[in-house]
């Protein structure tokens, strides 16, 4: 995979407006973050290279629902940690979960498969969505995450995201022990 020199802001050229709205946001919150650029990464394996380029890990996000679709959780956690899906349901206390379709992807966060993330909460205007931080990722002393988009990947304080980002879109995520 090719990837970009790590670059300190937003690109020069315009971008996909889901991807320009999140840059837009961040900057108005006055975070820094650095990006690099790449080909499209649809899976943690893609994301090993970029994550070695910002010197993070860009951690797994996943759209999770109960067969009703009643509930949604975004599940943020250690690219390098199992998913086990009873495991999570039980520590939230739901029925079975299982991944999202690319249509609740679209209608609740603005983004395509592989493109999922917690900066995509910004789009859930309606608040459908539960943020669920795995503890490391909420410890951790950055966050790495696309910019809505799979081409473009971000490095940025976790402090700047649990304590700027996230209280001016009205989220207050739930921490789990996965």
């Amino acid at each position: 995979m090719t990837i970009s020199p790590v670059y300190s802001g937003r690109p020069d050229t315009l971008r996909e407006p889901v991807e320009q709205r999140v840059y837009e946001l961040l900057d108005a919150l006055h975070i820094p973050y650095q990006r690099v650029d790449h080909e499209p990464a649809y899976d943690m394996d893609a994301c090993a290279g970029i994550s070695e380029a910002l010197g993070i890990t860009i951690c797994k996000n996943l759209l999770l629902t109960p067969r009703n679709r009643s509930a949604f959780y975004l599940l943020a956690m250690p690219a390098d940690l199992p998913f086990r899906t009873a495991d999570f349901s039980k520590k939230i206390g739901s029925s079975r979960l299982s991944f999202a379709s690319p249509e609740d992807l679209q209608a609740l966060l603005g983004v395509q498969p592989g493109s999922a993330s917690v900066l995509g909460l910004m789009n859930d205007t309606e608040h459908r969505v539960t943020l669920a931080l795995e503890r490391r990722v909420a410890e951790a002393e950055w966050f790495g995450c696309h910019p809505c988009r799979n081409t473009s990947s971000l490095r940025l304080k976790t402090t700047d995201l649990l304590h700027v980002f996230l209280p001016h879109i009205g989220v207050e995520p739930i921490i789990v022990d996965l």
